[in-house]
């Protein structure tokens, strides 16, 4: 099984299929295996990648403490050790932040980065106050809640509780990532840098709101939009069908190559 080296950290990655290639970038309760709905609907038609941040599956977790500011450079150290060129990174929640930081530093190989229920760590001052506000509501809630709605949770209790266990794989917890979104790039550094930005957003998301979802896309300018009724926070895992959909609508229309590194 592959490795990559992240200056001086291991990091466990897969490749599967082939085609225009897609990378996914899990969020803090994933891992590799977490995209297993994912690679087996595309790999006929792209290139799917799905990696190990460090402190997460596979890869290593022997750390002290883990700084989510090094997680850009993890997905940059796959990227560069597979040659990949007119990438699409698709970032799951936190691991948005990731995507868009790593597309940003090697924009000669990501061509657009979808931004899953998330806004990037976008630094601007009315998104990081929606932000707050619809996080503020999140807490009120059960994690499982804000991640999986209500009927899912009761009729499909054995995805349910497979969709818990998979964070137990991992050594890094969602209290050692939150300074990953300080310092986060400006909408003018985005559009600069020729990367193009998808949000991807859930009807029924608990944690980011689509009214929020929304005023990020109106703010950044050549973004695109994606609202995908009736899914949840984990839209990836409770809404397979319309979330791969999406990722593969995307991964046809908005992207274009670019020269190699």
């Amino acid at each position: 099984m592959p490795f990559a080296d992240s200056d001086g950290t291991s990091l466990y990655y897969e490749r599967h299929g082939s085609g225009p290639a897609i990378l996914f970038v899990h969020g803090s309760g994933g891992h590799h295996a977490a995209w297993w709905q994912q690679v087996a609907a595309l790999r006929d038609e792209f290139t799917v990648v799905t990696v190990d941040l460090r402190g997460f599956g596979k890869s290593d977790s022997s750390m002290a403490q883990f700084d989510g500011q090094d997680f850009p450079g993890d997905v940059v150290a796959v990227l560069d050790q597979e040659d990949l060129t007119d990438v699409m990174l698709v970032g799951q929640s936190i691991g948005s932040v990731a995507a868009l930081r790593a597309g940003l530093l090697r924009p000669e190989r990501v061509s657009c980065v979808v931004l899953g229920h998330s806004l990037g760590g976008i630094s601007h001052p009315e998104l990081k106050e929606l932000a707050a506000a619809d996080r503020a509501e999140a807490v009120k809630l059960p994690v499982v809640d804000r991640l999986l709605t209500k009927p899912f949770q009761r009729e499909r209790a054995d995805l349910t509780f497979l969709f818990q266990q998979m964070g137990t794989f991992n050594v890094a917890r969602m209290q050692d990532l939150r300074n990953l979104d300080t310092d986060g790039p400006s909408l003018e550094e985005i559009e600069a840098s020729g990367v193009r930005v998808a949000f991807l957003a859930g009807e029924k998301d608990a944690v980011l709101s689509v009214k929020t979802v929304t005023r990020a896309h109106e703010l950044l300018a050549g973004s695109h939009l994606e609202i995908v009724p009736g899914a949840p926070h984990s839209m990836y895992w409770e809404t397979p069908q319309a979330y791969n959909e999406a990722v593969a609508r995307l991964r046809r229309t908005l992207t274009a190559p670019k020269e190699a590194a």
